[in-house]
């Protein structure tokens, strides 16, 4: 069984969200019989969407439509139930969603995340716009067959569902994912059904993603397929790319910058992580050896049921920052040498990781000093530079050596936002998966 579940009001909103699916190389499916619907033959999909054409009937009949197909392809395999939605509030919004909430059951309220940033149409304060216009002012306030007579999107629902529907605006996603995570078991508690969120950005789909996940709650997205793609990239990996086409971080850098960005990376995906002791790096031959072998076993051993692996270097954290110049003076060697020696062992444990296990088809390296260490330890000529991440983070491919070819991103310790690591884990994914 397909592990999300797409059920649309009609046919073009069925497909435009399995494109969106496909850009993250989910096997998409959509039924077009019906009669001919046969669940044991999708065993390879990753995701199921049904059209309904219910957009333009009445409540009643749409009600049941979606009713009866949530039933049919309700399993507990699914992961992500979906109830695609027109990008300008038109159909029946409240009766549908209502009907997807009752067949799956009391526990599951909806989250509805309206906007499609990328065709320009936004929620803010709790009004759609469309091209920056009041949507009660653009051509869906004249549709023949679903006109919208508001820009409000919670009175939009409120006039179709028998449900209590709550809203959450810019503000409440400003304040990060455990915020929304509280907000939202707030109001399921209090008997809310619906949920409506403001969202502007892609990020703010990622954010409100993040909260929906940390809050453990089971749900149906509500939204014309944007956010449905960005909750089931952080949910499902796709069943022909699954324990294939890994990605290994590789994370040496001291700050605090960059110790917020993995904070935010971890709350984002499923991974598996092991800190390197580097004090046991500096301490002798036999400690640095067992260290690395340590790091380096861990990750074979545990790496196959996840995409993403991470080796980082404890010092991101401050309580474990080495004093580097305590040991040059106690080796009698220079503050550089301990710090190349550092390096040098985390180079050692990615070119042995990649050795070992060769589904890792792409790198992460955060620090220009650990990227330098790298490529010198796979003996590779330079990086065939191919695009450009988010500022100061690059995409390309490594040139010679080894492993000539494997998709690399780079990136200083100290550039970007918080969410600069999690882009680059995300956009390498892609990448490998086209």
């Amino acid at each position: 069984m397909a592990q999300c579940v797409v059920i649309a009001d009609d046919l073009t909103g069925a497909n435009a969200t399995g494109v969106l699916l496909t850009k993250s190389n989910y096997k998409a499916y959509t039924v077009l019989n019906s009669e001919r619907l046969d669940l044991k033959l999708l065993s390879d999909s990753d995701c199921i969407i049904y059209p309904t054409d219910s957009r333009a009937i009445e409540a009643s009949i749409a009600y049941n439509r979606v009713y009866n197909v949530a039933k049919l392809l309700k399993n507990e395999s699914v992961k992500v139930y979906s109830k695609r939605i027109d990008s300008t509030l038109r159909g029946n919004l409240g009766s549908e969603t209502d009907a997807f909430l009752d067949a799956l059951g009391d526990e599951y309220i909806a989250i509805a995340a309206p906007c499609f940033p990328e065709a320009n149409r936004i929620v803010s304060g709790g009004y759609m716009l469309v091209n920056s216009v009041p949507l009660h002012k653009t051509a869906a306030a004249t549709d023949p067959k679903n006109p919208v007579r508001t820009s409000s999107v919670r009175e939009v629902f409120e006039k179709q569902t028998k449900y209590p529907v709550k809203s959450l605006f810019i503000g409440d996603i400003m304040k990060g994912e455990k915020h929304l995570a509280e907000k939202i078991n707030e109001y399921k508690k209090e008997g809310v059904r619906i949920i409506i969120f403001d969202c502007i950005s892609r990020e703010d789909l990622d954010v409100i993603a993040g909260g929906v996940i940390e809050s453990k709650i089971r749900f149906v997205a509500v939204d014309p397929g944007t956010f449905t793609a960005a909750i089931s990239r952080k949910l499902i990996t796709p069943n022909e790319v699954r324990s294939k086409n890994k990605v290994l971080a590789t994370i040496g850098s001291v700050n605090e910058v960059a110790k917020i960005q993995v904070d935010e990376l971890f709350l984002s995906q499923k991974f598996y992580n092991v800190y390197v002791d580097t004090r046991e790096l500096v301490e002798s031959v036999d400690r640095r050896t067992k260290e690395i072998n340590r790091v380096i076993d861990e990750i074979i051993n545990n790496c196959e049921d996840y995409d993403l692996c991470t080796v980082i270097g404890d010092g991101i954290m401050p309580e474990n920052r080495l004093d580097l110049d305590s040991y040059a003076r106690r080796f009698n060697v220079s503050t550089e040498d301990i710090s190349n020696l550092i390096n040098d062992s985390l180079a050692e444990i990615t070119y042995q990781i990649l050795t070992k296990n060769t589904d890792f088809k792409g790198l992460y390296s955060s620090g220009g000093d650990i990227t330098v260490a790298i490529s010198k330890r796979f003996q590779t000529y330079g990086i065939r530079l191919l695009d450009e991440v988010v500022p100061l983070a690059s995409y390309g491919e490594f040139i010679g050596g080894e492993f000539s070819g494997l998709n690399v991103v780079t990136k200083g310790g100290m550039a970007g936002d918080k969410n600069s690591l999690k882009q680059c884990i995300q956009y390498l994914k892609e990448k490998l998966y086209m």
